[in-house]
């Protein structure tokens, strides 16, 4: 048995599928502050799952995940993850991010359950020093919702030291795309990330996109990003699963392709998967955006053998699918 944290979310959901596909019996545990039961009751027909309602900062809640069938790992996704939000409401963010995932650690010791696959992200590493970037890479975040990513990896570096749990950290850079059977996909409000943002934006009328900063020395003048799909995405954390089965250390990696896209690129993928012009404004750079974001995902392939498989018109053309879904989901509420 694996519990899912946060398998009611984006990421988490997609993990629980490709769990569902490797032959593993899931609980998801969730809050439901930002899943949704919509997407358990998803799950819940194509995969078997499962679910536990409640909160890391809630030992009882606890309590009822580990008991019963003994849980073999634990895949953390469960976190508040919205950057802006982060710097405003700071306590809001130690308490649940941090202080949520001390919880679940402490329990996992208590329960005899020693390794846990962990949800982190690229914003640990804060302002770039040099792309592409890689492990060794300097950490030091620039807001506080990687400061609580960062401090939750240190934490884990603790706890194997004095404990022995094992933990695999995996550091992602940008995440696009839906399963590619339409059962599940990014769902988030307020929706934040780009990809989304342009795709919903063709279903209500259109808007304009603001485009900031259109002469850096790039291949068309503006930003690069790393996007990986969510479906790869899922599929890394399978192989850091067996890793940690097979014995492995703790340890910790990129997630990313390596290439990366320019957000020129991006909205052309979505006006030729969607088939309609987008509009965009063109805006002066915005301060503190790096004009070059990529991951060094070399120690990723080398340790788990994992690669990325789909580009990012094929991250588009699922969003696109699922965010018809959605659509109409929303309509019959």
């Amino acid at each position: 048995m694996i519990v899912v944290t946060g398998g009611a979310g984006y990421i988490g959901s997609h993990c629980v599928l490709a769990l569902h596909n490797s032959g593993y019996k899931v609980k998801i545990f969730d809050n439901l502050s930002t899943g949704h039961a919509e997407t358990i009751d998803r799950l819940s027909k194509c995969a078997d799952v499962e679910f536990v309602k409640g909160d890391l900062n809630n030992p009882e809640d606890l309590d009822r995940l580990f008991s019963g069938e003994k849980v073999s790992a634990v895949i953390h996704f469960a976190a508040f993850s919205q950057v802006g939000e982060s710097m405003t409401e700071p306590a809001k963010y130690y308490r649940n991010n941090v202080c949520g995932t001390l919880n679940l650690l402490d329990k996992m010791l208590q329960y005899g359950v020693g390794r846990i696959v962990f949800s982190s992200t690229a914003a640990t590493y804060g302002e770039p020093e040099y792309t592409p970037i890689d492990e060794k890479h300097p950490q030091r975040p620039i807001n506080t919702y990687g400061r609580t990513k960062l401090m939750i990896e240190n934490i884990m570096d603790d706890y194997d030291h004095a404990y022995g749990l094992k933990s695999v950290r995996l550091r992602y850079f940008n995440v696009a795309g839906a399963d590619s059977d339409g059962r599940v996909g990014e769902w988030h409000d307020p929706e934040t990330h780009l990809v989304p943002n342009i795709l919903k934006s063709t279903f209500t009328g259109g808007k304009t996109f603001q485009m900031f900063g259109t002469d850096y020395e790039t291949r068309d003048g503006t930003c690069v990003r790393d996007y990986i799909n969510v479906e790869d995405l899922a599929r890394a954390h399978i192989l850091a699963l067996k890793y940690l089965e097979n014995g492995g250390k703790t340890e910790y990696f990129n997630l990313g392709t390596g290439e990366g896209s320019t957000v020129r690129e991006v909205f052309s993928a979505c006006e030729k998967i969607t088939g309609k012009s987008i509009a965009v404004d063109e805006k002066p750079r915005r301060a503190g955006d790096p004009s070059v974001l990529i991951a060094d995902a070399s120690k990723v392939r080398n340790t788990l053998g994992w690669i990325p498989q789909k580009d990012l018109e094929q991250s588009v053309s699922s969003a696109y699918s699922w965010e018809k879904t959605l659509q109409s989901m929303l309509q019959k509420k």
